[in-house]
């Protein structure tokens, strides 16, 4: 049986490679229900049992993809900063006002959140994970990572726009948190992203654009 091996500072882990054999399906289930468990107890607390009884596998088929549970956490890491990735290639650069970019955003990690509901619960939660285990793992895999893809995320915007008197940062972290309030609230009500259709889509899509208008109006130079 072939395993993959990966580098992971000065450790070395093996992830066997009929995990990729599986189907699709099947490797979104395992990695939906181990990230919610590592996001709901942490990595100490999470139960590798409540992973397999949820994601429908026998433990002994988890640990003949993963190592252990330390080696599972480390690809759920690896796995969920390609998102970052993943919306940097499908942003259009070319759109340089900041309200239509967070829209791009928005619309992408609805895509995401589809197949992937906890994604990125995941990485806040594994930014403040303390575990020895995984710790220097983790500084080492993120590095500034996620920094160096939100930077990117907002290149080429048109900051010109904004009023003389709204500073361009605060002004950045103001939609940044009604993104992540508006989120929030809108998993309280369908429960899960991948419930969401394509219907239901456009209908927060819509709403969420009613709050980004009366921001637009307070930022922005009149005309904008």
């Amino acid at each position: 049986m072939t395993t993959l091996v990966t580098s992971v500072g000065k450790e070395f882990r093996t992830i066997n490679s009929t995990f990729f054999s599986l189907s699709e399906e099947k490797q979104k289930r395992i990695i939906n229900e181990a990230m919610n468990q590592f996001v709901q107890n942490g990595f100490e607390k999470a139960s590798t049992n409540e992973i397999v009884k949820e994601a429908q596998i026998s433990k002994g088929s988890l640990f003949k993809y993963f190592t252990n549970k330390k080696d599972l956490y480390l690809y759920l890491l690896e796995h969920a900063i390609k998102v970052i990735d993943f919306i940097y290639d499908e942003m259009d650069l070319h759109e340089q006002d900041l309200f239509k970019r967070i829209l791009q955003i928005g619309v992408i990690k609805i895509k995401i959140q589809r197949n992937y509901p906890l994604v990125f619960d995941f990485l806040y939660a594994s930014r403040g994970e303390q575990s020895v285990q995984v710790k220097s793992d983790i500084d080492h895999i993120m590095d500034d990572t996620l920094e160096d893809g939100l930077k990117k995320i907002y290149e080429n915007i048109d900051w010109s726009k904004l009023r003389e008197d709204v500073d361009p940062e605060k002004a950045l972290h103001i939609l940044n948190w009604t993104a992540i309030g508006f989120g929030e609230l809108q998993m309280e009500k369908i429960g899960s992203f991948s419930n969401m259709g394509e219907e239901l889509g456009t209908k927060l899509l819509d709403e969420w654009n009613s709050y980004a208008e009366i921001l637009r109006r307070s930022f922005y130079k009149e005309g904008e």
